[in-house]
């Protein structure tokens, strides 16, 4: 049955409309069964279940039966969300007969749901006369055929396919916050040329001049093709000539520009049809099991690339931004957010990439809600569609229903009254009321940082990312490139200091001129483990460092995910010598403070020995959390089991301080917890002596910091960390802070 699955799915991700794809299902899926009927039934936006489409009932009974959650046998199936295999339906209690389905003669009934990101998307039901129970073999079957459709669904939800009946109601995709705060705005679909994944989808004024056009671009690409292989024919043997001549051939191939006509006769633009088109070849070719035919999967995938690039060029439009753009992307670049007039652009989508990724850092610099890595978002389609950017809990709203709207506007105008608010405190002290200080920095690798943060009343800079400088090229730095980039950044905060943490690299952090290629990069070569294997690397960039900070002796260096004692004895080793070197060619070095982040659990219970070598300690809460609980942060599939206030997270953090202030160093955090206000609550609470993060949470922390006194956090904090989960934790604190009035300035806790 593999064989059959895979070609089913195939046929499947094929089809480019939601009626071709259940249509496809229910055919293939009884035919690969040897089954009579094969049924699916779909959520509508009244929380029934529709019969949508059919092999074996009546016809007739399409669109027209629809069960309540619960009601008959597939609303059993919707409730209980676990396949119901049984060989005489109508004993069942919960059976409902539907006489206009003509089901009566079916005995034999097995129904799974189809389930999309733990919501009951529909169901998928096969029957059979003989009285029988469907085997394991076949309910298997029917059970991953299921989890196939649920993403498939999830994107007809998204482009309004299933939007038929009923009231309209808002497709939600979820993923992980880039940078919080909400945006409700129009889509802009932002995407490189000849990339044929992310053609948006558009429709043509006149199909006769689009073929025309078409035509005329294949013609280009067909006469360069011919040319490149005359140019090289003297180089190229035999063999290699003949892959010139078949990309000629598949240009020539009357069955592929056959269905490209089709699309464009059914209204769609010559770019997006040809993508589609192409895109369904290379997935056919990708799964057949011959490895010559797997091969030319990506010599279908060149040759299309090269006449899309054709079809785009010759159509290509300036993009329109409304005044409330939300940009939108498989993945984004700075270079595509820098086209965006600044006053237009209101919220952020990517498809792909993570919340460390560098659209991420940018916007969070900016103030520009964002939402990464929203793998499941339909981004081709949604160009001119109304948006919501929720960037607390990483989720984006399609076509909103007007509740939805008024609820988040109203989030929106709080969020900016608040903002307004604060304004008058960012000169005042972050102490509490009852005179407690608490340091308040910033986390920064972008000069463009440097004014907000000030502005805001930044102390400090504890995180600055030097890996930035190195993102933005082609090639590693030289020492004096960075030397200058270190300089601008240690003078705009000077006397302030400014943390710099070496070179972190590796897990979700690449360069495209040093790749690493890993099974498990998070667990892989990252970090100090780079650098100390490249100790040129290393010191050169301390060289830099120590270089730029001449004069102004504000720097404070940080090593990213030290693991092992001996690491730091090294690496300081290597800093030591760096200084030394520097005097002796004529430079005035006054050794800097260095320390360490806790990253690790293994570094947690080594606290009080690190601490013993360094001069402070600073917490990544974010690798941290991920690593004591498990979960990659970055992936939206269990983004929902990633969070700070775990219990355990708690605990750890305590600890960190305990072991550090043991040996008399103080200690700071860097991670997403410190800019969240109720964790900066708990986190002073803990004793944590510095408190990092993006300048646009800054004030909203020295506000809810100068709201409390120290001893009533600190019996808080007694309370939450006895509880034993994640839940309970946040409905105490929700509770607390509800109670003294401060739940507004906490959303990105409890929303």
């Amino acid at each position: 049955m593999l064989n059959e699955l895979r070609s089913i799915v195939q046929e499947v991700y094929a089809s480019t409309d939601l009626e071709s794809v259940l249509s496809i299902i229910v055919r293939r899926v009884k035919a690969s069964m040897h089954t009579e009927v094969c049924s699916v039934y779909l959520r509508d936006q009244l929380g029934g279940f529709r019969l949508m489409a059919t092999d074996g009932l009546n016809p007739s009974s399409v669109e027209l039966v629809v069960l309540k959650l619960d009601e008959g046998l597939v609303g059993h199936v919707a409730a209980r969300e676990e396949p119901i295999n049984l060989d005489l339906a109508e004993d069942h209690p919960k059976y409902t007969y539907f006489p206009e389905t003509g089901e009566e003669r079916f005995s034999a009934f097995l129904g799974v749901p189809i389930i999309h990101q733990r919501t009951v998307m529909g169901v998928l039901v096969v029957q059979q006369a003989p009285k029988r129970k469907f085997d394991e073999g076949e309910e298997a079957f029917l059970v991953t055929m299921s989890a196939q459709l649920a993403g498939v669904i999830a994107h007809a939800e998204a482009t309004g396919a299933l939007r038929v009946f009923g009231p309209k109601e808002s497709a939600r995709f979820e993923g992980v916050s880039g940078s919080s705060g909400v945006s409700i705005g129009a889509g802009v679909v932002a995407s490189p040329l000849a990339d044929l994944n992310s053609v948006p989808f558009e429709t043509c004024e006149n199909t006769t001049d689009e073929l025309a056009f078409f035509h005329t671009c294949l013609s280009a690409v067909r006469a360069d093709i011919k040319k490149l292989g005359v140019t090289l024919e003297s180089m190229l043997n035999k063999e290699e000539r003949q892959l010139f001549e078949a990309y000629a051939s598949m240009l020539d191939d009357t069955s592929l520009a056959q269905e490209v006509k089709l699309k464009i006769t059914d209204g769609a633009c010559a770019s997006f049809a040809w993508s589609a088109v192409i895109l369904e070849h290379v997935k056919t070719f990708s799964s057949m099991e011959d490895a010559y035919f797997r091969e030319r999967a990506s010599d279908i995938k060149d040759l299309g690339s090269r006449v899309l690039a054709y079809l785009q060029e010759s159509t290509r439009k300036e993009l329109v931004y409304p005044d409330q753009t939300i940009l939108i992307g498989e993945d984004l670049t700075p270079s595509m957010l820098a086209e965006v007039p600044m006053d237009k652009l209101a919220g952020i989508v990517s498809v792909k990439g993570s919340s460390n990724s560098h659209i991420a850092i940018l916007a969070r610099s900016m103030g520009i809600p964002t939402v990464m890595g929203a793998v499941d978002l339909p981004f081709t389609r949604l160009s001119g569609k109304e948006m919501i950017v929720d960037g607390y809990r990483g989720n984006v709203y399609v076509d909103p229903d007007s509740a939805l709207r008024t609820s988040y506007q109203a989030m929106l105008d709080e969020d900016k009254q608040l903002v307004a608010k604060l304004e008058g405190i960012k000169n005042l002290p972050s102490e509490t009321k009852d005179g407690h200080h608490v340091a308040l920095w910033v986390n920064t690798g972008l000069l463009a940082d440097t004014m907000i943060s000030l502005e805001r009343g930044a102390q400090g800079v504890g995180l600055y990312r030097t890996e930035i400088p190195f993102m933005l090229r082609e090639r590693f730095p030289s020492e004096k490139e960075q030397c200058k980039v270190y300089r601008d950044q240690l003078e705009a905060f000077a006397p302030y200091p400014v943390t710099m943490r070496t070179l972190d690299i590796g897990g979700d952090k690449a360069l495209s001129y040093f790749p690493i290629e890993e099974d498990n990069p998070f667990l892989g070569w990252r970090g100090i483990r780079v650098t100390l294997d490249h100790p040129e690397i290393f010191l050169g960039q301390v060289r830099a460092m120590l270089k730029a900070s001449e004069g102004l002796d504000n720097l404070r260096i940080m090593l990213p995910m030290v693991t092992n004692i001996d690491e730091l004895d090294i690496a300081r080793m290597l800093i030591d010598r760096a200084i030394e070197e520097l005097k002796e060619e004529g430079f005035k070095i006054i050794p800097p403070d260095v320390g360490v982040m806790i990253e690790v659990p293994a570094a947690v219970f080594q606290v009080e020995a690190f601490a013993a070598r360094v001069d402070f300690i600073s917490v990544g809460s974010n690798d941290l959390t991920q690593y004591l609980l498990a979960v990659d942060r970055n992936n939206p599939r269990v983004a929902d089991l990633y969070h700070s206030m775990h219990p355990s997270v708690l605990m750890a953090l305590k600890a960190i301080v305990v072991g550090a202030h043991k040996q008399g160093v103080p200690v700071s955090i860097c991670g997403e917890l410190a800019g969240d206000p109720v964790g900066a609550l708990l986190l002073m609470a803990m004793g944590y002596d510095i408190l990092s993060m993006s300048a646009t949470s800054l004030l909203k922390v020295k506000s809810l910091i100068r709201s409390v006194n120290l001893v009533d956090a600190k019996a808080l904090l007694e309370e939450v960390i006895i509880l034993p989960d994640t839940d309970a934790i946040l409905r105490k604190l929700q509770h607390t802070l509800q109670s003294v009035g401060l739940e507004k300035i906490v959303r990105p806790s409890f929303h």
